[in-house]
């Protein structure tokens, strides 16, 4: 990787967030979804206080499909992934993929200086921006 240009999280982002309430059913999630053509949902927060959630595809088949549970019945807060780990938009791309690698996690979500949600970026985004770096 060349170290001269500084590859930022943000050029490797997705922009656009797609959100829903932790109250959500799983039914209402996979619509969103297929609505915003997304495989992840960034779970709102409660309060300032609160984290936010993820919610993946892969959580909606390993906890709802795959042991075959009513996806009307099945709350999001049930199967979401929080706190979710954030990565600051002006990080540089290897200490994003660095951070991904060691939690072991396929995704996170990009958030700006007060904390609120820019966008989301995956291992795969990161690898593919950090190559043409």
């Amino acid at each position: 990787m060349n170290q001269d240009k500084r590859v930022r999280v943000s050029d490797a982002m997705t922009g656009s967030v797609s959100t829903i309430d932790a109250m959500a059913s799983v039914k209402e999630a996979i619509q969103s979804m297929r609505e915003s053509a997304v495989s992840s949902l960034v779970v709102n927060r409660r309060d300032d206080d609160d984290e936010y959630g993820l919610l993946a595809v892969a959580d909606i088949a390993r906890e709802v499909i795959a042991t075959n549970r009513s996806i009307e019945r099945v709350n999001v807060y049930e199967i979401m992934s929080k706190p979710v780990l954030t990565l600051p938009a002006e990080m540089q791309v290897k200490y994003a993929v660095r951070l991904l690698v060691r939690f072991e996690v396929s995704r996170a979500l990009v958030v700006d200086h007060q904390r609120e949600p820019v966008g989301i970026v995956t291992l795969r985004d990161l690898v593919l921006r950090a190559e043409l770096a």
